[in-house]
């Protein structure tokens, strides 16, 4: 297959990234999985797009760029509604449509969610490293060039016109996320739940908390009731391994959810967010609530493993 030049950034948005699902096994060696905050909506944008799930596409965070189309390619625009256009006419989401060459894409601005993802029929060609192709922000490795897109930027791909005949293909409307902006997430119980009183742990599943806007891809800052460790225990804990979900309590009692930009933490975690709930974390924007609720391992697993599959692709 050819790699061909496929799309121009005319303007790149405040965080436009490329993102896959990730980097998994080498937490050991201080390298986290970076990747797609919303791994469902880029796998099911892949799918819609006739690529394999794990794909790279453009993750874009709020506010979206624009793009100038250099070849006729098959797109499809998942996640966040931040309304996308073509020549400033509105395309559905969830959907795959061929951007002509000459065409631009932009978005008209947040309607709800917070990060979109744009996937490309043939993928995005940039190196492989570290067995991902995920931008790695705070590293400034991997995606392109490790750093967000720029203006002028240009993005290949692997033969876009192989996959044009793909357009049509959607997501039944009953099947995609609503992304409202009060999320319950489901949790268990973390490693220093006995940190915590018992009825610290009734306020922290049975109160609401606001995300902040010091929020980024390494964490969510919440601000809400105080979730105090028990009386005459040090402020922090010695640094261990944690992983995305992974509710920390820091000194000033206001949660922390990690998310996918760090492997190591040194505070105590008195919950985490189950993995099938996780790509809820990353539509949440500041301004937005999350509440908790606690459920059986049991039922993280059996949530995992409905999780795992992506829903099937329907054609017009």
């Amino acid at each position: 297959m050819a790699e061909q030049k496929t799309l121009m950034i005319l303007s790149p948005g405040p965080l436009t990234t490329v993102q896959d699902l990730g980097r998994f096994g080498l937490a050991r060696h201080g390298v986290p999985p970076s990747g797609a905050m919303d791994s469902f909506s880029l796998r099911v944008g892949n799918r819609l797009v006739n690529n394999g799930e794990d794909q790279a596409s453009l993750e874009i965070t709020m506010i979206g760029p624009k793009i100038l189309a250099l070849t006729n390619a098959l797109i499809a625009v998942t996640g966040a509604d931040l309304q996308p256009r073509i020549n400033d006419s509105p395309i559905e989401m969830w959907s795959s449509h061929i951007l002509k060459k000459g065409e631009v894409l932009s978005f008209r601005g947040p309607r709800k969610g917070c990060r979109a993802y744009l996937s490309i029929g043939g993928g995005i060609s940039v190196p492989e490293i570290l067995g991902s192709r995920s931008t790695n922000l705070a590293a400034r490795f991997g995606g392109f060039e490790g750093r967000p897109l720029r203006k002028d930027d240009v993005i290949s791909s692997e033969s876009p016109d192989r996959y044009l005949k793909g357009e049509g293909r959607f997501l039944e409307k009953a099947l995609i996320p609503s992304f409202p902006n009060h999320q319950v997430l489901r949790v268990i119980w973390g490693p220093q739940q006995d940190h915590f009183p018992y009825e610290t742990r009734e306020r922290f599943t049975g109160s609401s908390f606001l995300v902040t806007p010091q929020s980024d891809r390494t964490g969510m800052r919440l601000s809400g009731p105080p979730i105090k460790a028990r009386e005459g225990l040090e402020g922090s804990i010695i640094s261990e391994g944690v992983v995305p979900g992974a509710v920390q309590i820091p000194g000033d009692a206001q949660p922390i959810i990690i998310l996918y930009e760090t492997v190591t933490g040194g505070y105590r975690k008195i919950a985490t967010v189950i993995s099938a709930d996780l790509p809820l974390l990353g539509q949440l924007k500041p301004g937005d609530r999350v509440s908790f609720r606690e459920v059986s391992l049991d039922e993280a697993g059996e949530a995992a493993r409905a999780g795992a599959r992506v829903p099937h692709i329907r054609v017009r």
